[in-house]
């Protein structure tokens, strides 16, 4: 059986029977606080050693995000089927005086028993706010239409999937199912958000603007771990451009553009250097680069051109899963920029072998 090391960061420790009862009192117990939500926020791992850490990162989200936490952990190996649960609220003050708290539950599930997830988690959601649901890790078999059809938004990282191809046939098939309604976030798409606007940016210059139907080369350089990010990233900037993919061969893609000529994209893979490191588009006597240093929370820019040079920065997407989850929600929205560059990551995510 997995034990927590500590249960300081969760709380209380109730029966699950009692919880409603006792965070009623946690909060009469209070008088000075405030209980806040703006929607559920369900944090689901099959990962127990993580527990902890998800009670520090909503302690930190709360500060932006007012919500109901509910925190699950799977221990799926145990031979005894049971539940432990724990309440606390993460409180913060608002202009000095009272404070604004968002509760949180946390359960530790041991055993197999598939139907707990929804029935004893989903039993202690607020029922009159929209339920956002960050699964971490790989989508199990518990990841299924019954689930599914309850969430309003799905937060996920597919850096930490082993097979990434199949992940993503698990998620066009629950999009297909709920048509369409819930809206999927993808953290590996999160990452390059200030690379994109970067890189729109830098094609508002007039002279990156005549460059760009001679582009001939493409360069994108990031992680290993961050494969995923990096072919996001391209897809992206395939569809924007309305090129087509002609051939792919390991990390090397062979690209039409819109006039007909012929750009080659090189995927390179810089363990030491940030999440996503840098991105180049060249074209005769032109290039392009949005680089990033590890760490560093910015972005470094530039233009060079015949007789044109230009440098500057801008803000870098964080490197941390949390703080890629925090940006997201402030942005909210339905995300239908990523399910445009869908289609072309499949093709390229599909033809990297």
């Amino acid at each position: 059986m997995t034990q927590l090391n500590s249960s300081a960061y969760l709380g209380i420790p109730v029966e699950v029977g009692a919880i409603d009862g006792e965070l009623k009192k946690l909060w009469e117990a209070d008088e000075a606080s405030t209980n806040a939500s703006l929607m559920n926020f369900l944090v689901y791992t099959e990962d127990p050693s993580r527990l902890q850490k998800n009670s520090q990162t909503i302690q930190e989200l709360t500060r932006e995000n007012a919500c109901r936490a509910v925190l699950i952990a799977m221990n799926r190996h145990a031979a005894d089927v049971k539940v432990e649960s724990w309440i606390t609220a993460h409180c913060h003050l608002a202009h000095g005086k009272k404070s604004i708290c968002s509760e949180q539950v946390s359960f530790l599930l041991h055993g197999r028993s598939l139907g707990r997830l929804r029935n004893t988690v989903f039993a202690h959601l607020n029922s009159d706010l929209p339920l956002v649901f960050w699964w971490q890790g790989e989508f199990s078999e518990l990841f299924e239409e019954r689930l599914y059809r309850l969430l309003d938004r799905l937060i996920f990282d597919s850096s930490d999937w082993a097979d990434p191809k199949a992940g993503f046939r698990r998620l066009l098939m629950a999009r297909s199912d709920t048509k369409g309604r819930m809206v999927t976030q993808d953290l590996s798409w999160t990452r390059s958000y200030f690379y994109r606007l970067a890189v729109a940016r830098l094609f508002d210059d007039p002279m990156a603007d005549k460059a760009f139907p001679e582009i001939e080369g493409v360069r994108v350089m990031a992680q290993s771990k961050h494969r995923i990010a990096a072919l996001l990233l391209l897809a992206w900037i395939i569809t924007r451009s309305g090129w087509s993919i002609q051939s792919q061969e390991s990390d090397r893609v062979i690209l039409e553009s819109r006039e007909g000529g012929e750009v080659i994209v090189e995927l390179i893979w810089i363990d030491g250097g940030a999440p996503i490191s840098g991105l180049e588009i060249s074209a005769p006597n032109f290039k392009a680069r949005v680089s990033r240093e590890a760490g560093n929370p910015h972005l470094c820019q530039s233009i060079c051109a015949e007789n044109h040079s230009i440098d500057f920065s801008g803000p870098a997407d964080f490197d941390d899963s949390a703080g890629l989850v925090a940006s997201q929600l402030s942005r909210g929205g339905k995300n239908s920029l990523f399910l445009n560059v869908l289609p072309q990551f499949v093709k390229l995510l599909e033809g990297g072998d």
